[in-house]
């Protein structure tokens, strides 16, 4: 099946190909690069939005648009979330559960309506992600700032306690926490697609 090229899903695809340009700025020792992976993570969360807009406003609107702008979500700030774990901004349970719940159900969200059989949208959801992003945006925020000489001398005194590894460590336990109560009330209202799915899944197998 070919996948259509429609303006959306070329933002989609953008937003999957900055994932690895903001690693490669945030990883890198020079602070302007450094600086730039903070632009490149708010260019993509932009994508992210003017994609869902583009894609109502003139009726772009596709199965595989539905499939993969998920997706590509979860790619961005599953990048981010892990490279604060490699870089000891962040510990790492709290991340993994984040990024394994997300992935686990976003797949499933996203197969779901691939087939046709849209799961149910949790209340907290859009609490969970804006949540998300905004620990995302909080640490790496201050990560650059604190590798940025001329802003960590003016703000040091600023920037160190409010990334403080503790209150890091509680802010990302609590956004996990959240995060993961969401992924199992996801998976209770929509047990029965989810069911439906799997009996999909098990006639294709049987027929080949």
């Amino acid at each position: 099946m070919r996948i259509p090229f429609s303006p959306p899903n070329q933002l989609t695809l953008l937003r999957i190909l900055l994932a690895p340009v903001f690693l490669a700025f945030l990883f890198s020792d020079d602070p302007l690069l450094k600086q730039l992976s903070l632009i490149v993570f708010v260019l993509a969360l932009l994508t992210d939005w003017y994609d869902g807009w583009v894609a109502r406003r003139w009726g772009y609107v596709s199965r595989w648009g539905r499939f993969f702008d998920p997706l590509a979500d979860k790619v961005v700030t599953s990048a981010a979330l892990l490279a604060f774990v490699y870089l000891d901004l962040a510990p790492a349970w709290p991340i993994w559960l984040i990024v394994v719940r997300d992935i686990t159900i976003t797949w499933l969200r996203s197969y779901a309506e691939f087939k046709g059989k849209p799961f149910q949208t949790a209340k907290l959801a859009k609490t969970k992600t804006f949540l998300q992003f905004t620990i995302i945006f909080y640490i790496l925020l201050l990560y650059v700032g604190s590798q940025t000489k001329s802003i960590y001398l003016e703000y040091a005194g600023l920037i160190d306690p409010l990334l403080n590894y503790t209150l890091v460590y509680w802010l990302t336990a609590i956004v996990a926490a959240l995060t993961v109560w969401t992924g199992i009330v996801y998976i209770i209202e929509n047990w029965k697609t989810i069911q439906q799915l799997y009996d999909f899944s098990d006639r294709i197998t049987e027929s080949d």
